[in-house]
């Protein structure tokens, strides 16, 4: 794809649409963005204060608000629209419910326009509306993405390059399945330098104070609500994860990436959205990568599968 005749639109001009949108500017990853908002000011809002900013990033790109019809040529449609989270709530799968309306409104419209492109779902919970997406939208389901684990997993990489002052790249780890309580660590898989996750944290027990791998885990699936009871929201780190999945897409870079797509068979898993790693490129979700699991991982993995494919079969 050329720079100047790509086009991202963002449903949903609220915290992470905006910031998204921001962070696809700032990456000069296309040429055009489309702010797309139920409250058309406020996306007019946000799009003016972001096109005051190109100037500044030494980027081309037109950023402005529009409605559906702009979606008629999009490579991208990112939706971020939701209900908002409960008060108190820290179970995004009480989203469910209200948000499964807003979805439907959003994927009809973007479908009317005659969009041809790829859906990235960030909505949550993602893994549930990024089945429902596809099923509306009757598009090849390697053409809809979940945005997934893809935040969890770099959380995890994050704070295992913490514990040992490394860069968080030196570390590659995967958390897969449900973007949720029930998400798992593919730890047969991690290393920090080539050495496996495991060898580190024995051979270097002094630094590691005691931390176990289930430690890790729960502070992986908390850390969201840590952001989220102090703020009311998170935005940047799932803004930037989302960038980077739309970047492997607009720049066909095939990266591995553990996002939420649609299983049929692989790890044993049918007719279900969940994150597993993916080569993303230009066409979506090319390829999954079935990964040798840990006979416990594997079955947590199926078991947080058979959790969503419960609530798929209810829509």
């Amino acid at each position: 794809m050329g720079f100047k005749d790509t086009k991202v639109v963002v449903v949903g001009a609220g915290k992470v649409g905006s910031t998204t949108a921001f962070s696809i500017i700032n990456q000069g990853l296309c040429g055009d963005v489309c702010l797309i908002d139920v409250d058309h000011e406020h996306a007019v809002g946000e799009a003016l204060d972001m096109r005051d900013s190109v100037f500044f990033m030494n980027r081309n790109v037109n950023v402005h608000a529009g409605d559906y019809s702009e979606c008629a040529d999009a490579d991208i449609v990112i939706i971020t629209a939701s209900a908002p989270m409960p008060k108190g709530s820290n179970d995004r799968l009480e989203m469910l419910k209200p948000s499964l309306g807003v979805m439907r409104s959003v994927v009809e419209q973007v479908m009317a326009s005659g969009f041809d492109g790829i859906f990235l779902v960030v909505s949550n919970p993602v893994d549930v509306l990024s089945y429902y997406a596809w099923r509306l939208s009757g598009l090849p389901h390697g053409r809809v993405i979940g945005t997934g684990t893809l935040l969890d997993s770099a959380r995890l990489c994050r704070a295992l390059s913490d514990m040992y002052a490394l860069a968080p790249s030196s570390v590659e780890a995967y958390v897969l399945g449900e973007h949720g309580d029930s998400e798992i660590v593919s730890w047969n898989s991690a290393t920090i330098g080539g050495k496996r996750v495991d060898d580190v944290l024995r051979d270097n027990a002094s630094r590691t104070r005691g931390v176990t791998r289930d430690e890790l885990r729960k502070r992986t699936v908390q850390a969201g609500w840590d952001i989220f009871n102090r703020k009311g929201n998170t935005c940047y780190g799932i803004a930037s994860s989302t960038a980077s999945i739309a970047k492997s897409i607009l720049f066909d870079e095939s990266r591995i990436m553990p996002v939420s797509v649609y299983l049929d068979g692989q790890y044993g898993i049918h007719d279900t959205f969940i994150s597993v790693p993916t080569i993303v490129d230009g066409t979506g979700a090319k390829e999954i990568v079935e990964i040798d699991l840990l006979p416990e991982e594997l079955e947590a993995l199926r078991r947080s599968a058979d959790m969503l494919h419960g609530l798929d079969e209810k829509l």
